[in-house]
């Protein structure tokens, strides 16, 4: 997801597209995986009663989808295009220096087929049950009472704060080769958290497959925008704290 590409630097066509496709496969694989967690944990009516509270499903789906997205991120496949799966990140790398202006827009179309293959994919393997509720194709909604303003502001603040953690861990040393657990860990509090109010989001690419299988447009657009300015809030925090940090002198030292 936020790990540089390494190596080739994307500086030609063919490498772009090629790296494109496997943010499509990596994508793919995340929203079928989503959509069938969905089905069985929300869906299924033994696990659900077994786990009647709302937020304790909200918590397994979170804490297997995190784990998901750790494993794609080490995956060989991850390792190859840096396993962003979100335009929002792809977006921040390219802030941050760490992706090729070039690719946004490939990773980005990409990102978003795979979504969209991935939703289908799944609608295939466990039939109408993917599509009837409570499932509905793993689509997003608000709590009720939500404006679009309201989550727009919501979206954009929680996609920062992921941005930001994802930035600081791939611009220091020491915490790069953490970042696909934090990740892990963040995306599973995103849901579980935010689950029943905002819907826990933060990434276009998770809400546009769902919402276009399910015919739920309503709110599409802020899952789609939304966490573009809020990449671009998470970089500039994170420029603005690494130069404070940078101008801090050690404890102990003379000035």
């Amino acid at each position: 997801m936020p790990v540089p590409v390494r190596g080739n630097p994307l500086s030609t066509s063919p490498a772009v597209l090629r790296h494109s496709a496997v943010e499509l496969v990596l994508t793919f694989l995340l929203l079928l995986s989503v959509t069938t967690v969905v089905r069985w944990v929300i869906g299924s009516p033994a696990v659900s009663s077994a786990i009647p509270e709302a937020r304790l499903q909200l918590l397994a789906v979170g804490a297997i989808v995190g784990i998901l997205i750790t494993g794609l991120i080490l995956s060989p496949l991850g390792r190859q295009s840096g396993a962003h799966m979100n335009p929002a990140i792809s977006f921040a790398m390219w802030r941050l220096g760490l992706l090729p202006g070039a690719a946004v827009v490939p990773y980005t179309v990409a990102q978003l087929s795979g979504s969209l293959l991935g939703v289908f994919a799944a609608r295939g393997i466990w039939g109408r049950s993917t599509s009837a509720p409570p499932v509905t194709y793993a689509a997003l909604q608000p709590g009720p009472g939500w404006s679009a303003a309201e989550l727009f502001a919501a979206e954009t603040l929680s996609t920062g704060v992921i941005v930001l953690l994802v930035a600081v861990f791939t611009s220091v040393r020491r915490l790069t080769r953490h970042t696909p657990y934090m990740v892990g860990t963040v995306v599973c509090l995103t849901i579980t958290l935010l689950g029943n109010s905002t819907g826990g989001s933060t990434n276009p690419a998770r809400q546009f497959g769902p919402a276009l299988a399910s015919g739920q447009y309503s709110f599409l657009w802020v899952y789609l925008l939304a966490p573009v300015p809020g990449a671009a809030l998470g970089v500039l925090a994170r420029n603005l704290l690494l130069k404070r940090t940078a101008r801090t002198p050690a404890a102990g030292v003379p000035t």
